[in-house]
């Protein structure tokens, strides 16, 4: 009997789920495509496909998805509703099956299990929810989560070598440390934005991400906020930037913020006046569908300039641009 196959987008949640899905579905015996890199042809089917109201991910993440759809048996595009007590996803990220079934014609079965954080058991049930939408037995299911689960140095491993292809993000003579800001699929696609890791490492730049912050800090620190950060990313992402930015671990800051994001719009603003508060140099890159790099480098060109004039003139810029 021919092997099915499972189609998952390179796109919105890929970067922080893709190698627990992967083994899932191997342990069941199932074929794995994934979308290619996203480029400018995914990107104009996306535009094509998706309403125009939506934020520049979800549209790439529609690109992906028909690339995918007369490859595939299914696709799989779970709804992430909540990871932790208390906590939720973007509304987007909910709804992204439902906007696939009414956007693109079509398209092969979706496979959309619930991950709703309700207990420890939770996450569990929805891959047994998964294995059941595929038809599957429900010992293979389990059996197949219990290969899924594993621990953070193998996802840093894997996203080292997915994204980062195996370049040290620790230079020799560096002369800043930077933290780069953002939702997963802003930081590693590398043409959403424009290739900005790559750049910096050739600038000799140390690189941080939110994802190198134990989740133990990131929940303390975040907790400094005076109102309760009810989004999982958002509280990342605040989390991160105060416990790096109190330690004295980074020299500056770029948060890299989709245009139209709702989130986004509240949170630069949080780590900017935390920044300010420390004179530490920020900047935030607004990314959207237009794909000339010229104002994008020029902007980042300025910033390390500026940055390397402050350290020769001590503190005579502002921290906040």
């Amino acid at each position: 009997m021919k092997k099915k196959t499972i189609g998952i987008p390179r796109g919105m949640l890929y970067y922080e789920f893709y190698p627990m899905w992967e083994r899932y579905f191997r342990s069941l015996n199932f074929n794995i495509i994934s979308s290619p890199r996203t480029n400018k042809n995914i990107l104009d089917k996306g535009i094509l496909s998706c309403v125009d109201e939506a934020c520049l991910p979800v549209k790439i993440f529609h690109g992906h998805v028909e690339y995918l759809k007369d490859k595939v048996d299914y696709i799989f595009i779970p709804k992430i509703m909540s990871l932790y007590k208390r906590e939720y996803c973007c509304p987007k990220i909910l709804g992204l099956a439902e906007m696939i079934e009414n956007s693109i014609k079509d398209c092969p079965e979706i496979i959309d299990p619930i991950f709703d954080y309700k207990g420890r058991t939770a996450f569990k049930k929805a891959y047994m929810e998964t294995g059941a939408q595929l038809r599957v037995a429900k010992k293979a299911s389990k059996k197949a989560y219990k290969a899924s689960q594993i621990d953070k140095n193998i996802y840093r491993s894997w996203l080292k070598k997915e994204v980062l292809k195996d370049a040290s993000l620790k230079q020799e003579n560096a002369r800043f440390n930077l933290l780069i800001l953002g939702h997963s699929y802003n930081v590693y696609d590398e043409f959403i934005n424009m290739g900005i890791i790559e750049k910096l490492i050739k600038e000799k730049v140390n690189i941080s991400f939110a994802e190198d912050v134990a989740e133990r800090d990131i929940r303390s620190f975040s907790n400094q906020v005076r109102k309760r950060i009810f989004w999982t990313h958002g509280r990342r992402t605040v989390g991160a930037a105060l416990s790096l930015i109190d330690r004295h671990k980074i020299d500056g800051i770029i948060y890299l913020n989709s245009f139209g994001c709702g989130l986004d719009s509240v949170l630069t603003h949080i780590v900017a006046r935390k920044a300010k508060e420390n004179n530490l140099p920020t900047m935030e890159l607004t990314l959207d569908e237009q794909t000339g790099e010229a104002g994008f480098n020029t902007r980042l060109e300025a910033l390390l300039d500026m940055m390397k004039w402050r350290d020769r003139h001590e503190d005579n810029i502002p921290s906040f641009r």
